[in-house]
């Protein structure tokens, strides 16, 4: 946690910080260094014997006595942003000892004066040294950055806690009873030493040459054990905040729009007048629930890298062993072939142990790097923990956003394959001992590195159905490193026919389209490679919708057509009739959906049917050979195809009536009703292929879709034609 307590400038813990506007917290002296300041206007030139006093000094003069001649000179600064971005182009030249370069405070020119009354007011800029954005602030200058009193007291009470760990800082290799008390601490082997073990166990010269040597926790010198940065009033007799634009009134209200706590004099009169704000209680519970919401999935990706980690320290001691074994079958080959066998057994003892040493140096990598995640995320963690036991809302409040973003961010940093082992702990060498004496020298290890794929593992949970679509996703089992170059997805006819493949690649992921409804397909997956094709995996057994659910489609539609309700309601711009599609296709099975019309206006003449994909989609349905459909008025139908009219029936529709499409691919007709009632004979029968329900209206109609309906058991009587 300490890394989250230290300022980005000085490298110590924080003193007095403040909240940029950017989120990150810097120190207020440390906010006065890297300042910036630049006149906008040429100050005039003094005038012969003109005063030099206070006025005279230089903007950037740190000195206390002149910022207070100059009015608090320091904290006044007018800032600016130097692009309408907030994001200042500046030259690094000084590095703090975190590593962050930040701004020099630029001093005035020599012997330049004061500007005279009336000239242009200097602007300003601090730019962040994190993120390295800049900011603006009002008359009031640094004092305008809200304080942030939660990182105050938690720091004073982690500086508590390193003076009395300080205390019983002893040496931990001395052989002493007591030990004597510790002089430095190791950074890098995380040790404490008095003087005479320091010297004799951590030398400052070969390997440990680099490491860093610092005073123990809580002793002067040592980060953040210098006693300074503790907040005024931390603890339990904090005082309670008040409003920094009016003195006298505490915060009540939370602004939404300016993400800070207000008063209730700043939301009669000040800025926040017009702003959303939120009783400050209510958002910080809220804004507490996020954060400890936030912070779970961080504990348990921190809970999986802990059991990632003893993982790997196991896989650590099964690589020794396995090398061992290795090796033992090596030297008994070798002891074998004593004579032929001398010269070669030690250039294969070197490369099992070479692969040995890779092994180790990629899992002790691994980690390293894993333990070091682990760590930033336990500190943030364990801050985040100490912000949330803080009872002041306004402080917490100040900060939440920024932290459950890090939070955040901190969980995404586990990506997928983060905490999987980048090696096995087998060696994939064979030693083949059979050749011939004479080929002893040509002797070596067969690397088994290109061995097919072994079974790819189907995620169940993963895998589903949709209408007539299904999605599967499968992977490669874990510790296996053979190569993979591909995938080969087979499906059956979803009649227990032969299965075929519908998709190869290097996805692990694959959705087939234009299934048939109410059927069960079988699926299964195999990995390739150069060596060749592995094994099958397991059948998953999918089962497609009963029923259809579709919507009319707006890609394939005449651009007149206009859809809303979630493309189940269709109308039209224009007075000539035009076709629109549904989403579903079919091309087995039965079939039942109704349009329901909810304007008819004018007598016009829409009409329901089915259609090709590629039917004519500016002139009434039924008039090209794509199309099978039923055009009606107020008073009769008709069946109509490549512009064919027959069957005219009496009874037509009107607002508020339903029409019945029933497709049925097994007796291969179509059949239509209005109001539940069959309309003629099956209008259509042979009718074989790919249809997609079809409609054709224009602007004095309007017809809402409705699918997932179940195909209608009982009808009544059809009415007899009229001849």
């Amino acid at each position: 946690m300490e890394e989250e307590l230290k300022c980005p400038v000085c490298g110590s813990l924080f003193r007095e910080p403040i909240i940029l506007p950017c989120s990150h917290n810097v120190c207020l002296p440390c906010a006065r260094t890297i300042a910036v300041q630049t006149p906008e206007t040429a100050a005039a030139a003094p005038g012969p014997g003109a005063a030099a006093g206070p006025a005279a000094c230089p903007a950037a003069c740190p000195d206390s006595e002149c910022a207070a001649g100059g009015g608090d000179h320091a904290d006044k600064l007018s800032l600016h942003s130097e692009t309408d971005s907030g994001y200042g182009s500046y030259t690094p030249s000084l590095k703090s000892p975190n590593g962050v370069r930040v701004l020099p405070l630029v001093p005035a020119p020599p012997g330049a004066a004061a500007a005279p009354r009336g000239a242009g007011p200097a602007s300003s800029s601090l730019t962040c040294p994190q993120c390295h954005r800049s900011a603006s602030l009002d008359q009031r200058g640094l004092r305008g950055f809200q304080r942030n009193r939660l990182l105050e007291a938690i720091v004073q009470r982690y500086q508590q806690g390193r003076a009395a760990a300080a205390a019983a800082a002893k040496c931990q290799l001395c052989d002493r009873s007591p030990p004597e008390p510790a002089a430095v601490l190791c950074e890098q082997c995380e040790v404490l030493y008095c003087s005479a073990c320091q010297l004799r166990c951590h030398p400052a010269r070969g390997p440990f040459a680099k490491h860093r040597l610092t005073p123990p926790p809580g002793q002067p010198g040592a980060p953040g054990g210098d006693g300074s940065g503790g907040g005024k009033g931390a603890g339990g007799g904090r005082k309670v905040p008040t409003c920094a634009e009016h003195d006298l009134e505490n915060y009540s209200m939370y602004c939404v729009s300016c993400r800070s706590p207000v008063c209730y004099q700043c939301l009669e009169e000040g800025k926040h007048s017009k702003h959303d704000v939120k009783a400050l209680g209510a958002m910080w519970k809220q804004h507490k629930a996020q954060l400890s919401q936030a912070l779970n999935g961080v504990s348990d990706k921190a809970k999986e890298a802990k059991e990632f980690l003893v993982q790997l320290k196991n896989l650590l001691q099964q690589i020794q062993e396995n090398g061992l074994d290795y090796e033992a079958c090596l030297v008994a080959q070798c002891d074998a072939l004593v004579d032929a066998l001398t010269r070669q057994k030690a250039k294969l003892l070197t490369k099992v142990t070479k692969e040995r040493e890779h092994k180790l140096k990629v899992v002790w990598d691994q980690i390293n790097h894993c333990t070091l995640k682990l760590r930033q995320s336990t500190g943030l963690m364990e801050y985040c923990l100490e912000v949330i036991k803080e009872n002041d809302p306004s402080g917490f409040l100040q900060i939440s956003d920024a932290l459950i973003k890090r939070v955040q961010v901190s969980q995404e940093q586990w990506v997928k394959g983060a905490l999987e082992p980048k090696v096995s702990a087998e060696f994939d060498l064979t030693l083949d001992s059979e050749p011939l004496l004479q080929s002893i020298h040509q002797l070596d290890f067969i690397q088994m590195k290109c061995r097919v794929p072994p079974v790819p593992l189907l995620q169940l949970e993963k895998c589903c159905t949709r209408n007539n679509s299904v999605t599967l996703a499968w992977r490669m089992p874990p510790l296996s490193h053979n190569p993979v170059e591909g995938y080969i997805l087979e499906l059956d006819d979803g009649d227990g026919g032969q299965f075929r493949e519908v998709y190869v690649g290097k996805e692990t992921l694959c959705t087939i389209d234009g299934l048939h409804f109410n059927s069960t397909y079988n699926a299964r997956v195999k990995a390739f490679n150069s060596s060749g094709v592995g094994p099958y995996s397991k059948t998953v057994i999918l089962q497609t919708s009963d029923v259809a659910w579709f919507t009319f489609d707006p890609s394939s539609a005449h651009r007149d057509i206009v859809l809303s309700n979630d493309n189940q309601t269709a109308t039209c711009n224009s007075y000539d009739d035009r076709v629109v599609l549904g989403t579903a296709a079919f091309s087995k099975g039965v079939h039942y959906w109704e349009l329901h019309v909810d304007r008819y206006d004018n007598h016009p003449d829409p009409a329901f049917g089915i259609a090709r994909i590629n039917v004519v989609k500016d002139m009434m349905l039924g008039k090209d050979d794509k199309a099978w459909a039923m055009y009606v008025d107020n008073n009769r139908s008709w069946f109509m195809h490549c512009n064919s009219h027959t069957n005219r029936t009496e009874g037509g529709v009107s607002k508020g009536a339903t029409v019945g499409v029933l497709l049925d691919l097994n007796k291969h007709n179509l059949t239509f009703y209005i109001n539940g009632q069959q309309q003629g004979p099956p209008a259509f029968e042979n009718i074989e292929g790919v249809f997609m329900p079809a409609l054709s209206l224009n602007r004095n109609v309007q017809v809402t879709l409705h699918t997932g309906l179940e195909v209608p058991q009982c009808v009544k009587q059809p009415k007899l034609p009229n001849n």
